[in-house]
C-alpha cells in the first residue's frame, strides 16, 4: 500500500485544488499563459527600441493603453492583428508555428 505524498508548495496545492481533473481551468490556465508570453514578447521588443511605452505607441501608431494593455496581458482586442501591426513598425515579422507539445510537469 503506497502513502499518499504530502507538500507544502503552495502551487502543488492550488493545482491540486483546482486545475487537475478540470479541463475547463486547464484552458483558462493555457490561454493566460500565451497572454504572458505576447505580453513579454511586446516588452521585450519596446525595450530593444529603448522607449517608453508612449514613444512605442506613436511609433506604432496606437494609444499608448494598447501597449500598456498588452505588456499587462490585459489586452482584449485580436492580439495577433496587433502584434502583426507592432512587428511590421519595428521592421519585423510575426512567425506562427505549431509544435509538439512539451511535457509538462506534473504535479501530483
Amino acid at each position: 500500500m503506497s502513502k499518499k505524498q504530502t507538500t507544502t508548495d503552495a502551487v502543488e496545492i492550488l493545482h491540486r485544488l483546482y486545475f487537475k481533473d478540470n479541463p475547463k481551468m486547464m484552458a483558462m490556465l493555457e490561454e493566460e499563459r500565451i497572454k504572458l508570453d505576447i505580453a513579454q514578447q511586446v516588452y521585450d521588443l519596446r525595450e530593444s527600441t529603448g522607449g517608453s511605452q508612449a514613444e512605442f505607441a506613436k511609433h506604432v501608431g496606437v494609444e499608448t493603453h494598447v501597449i500598456e494593455d498588452l505588456e499587462e496581458s490585459d489586452y482584449e482586442g485580436d492580439a495577433f492583428v496587433m502584434l502583426n501591426r507592432i512587428a511590421k513598425a519595428v521592421g519585423r515579422q510575426v512567425e506562427v508555428r505549431i509544435v509538439p507539445l512539451q511535457p509538462q510537469p506534473v504535479v501530483s
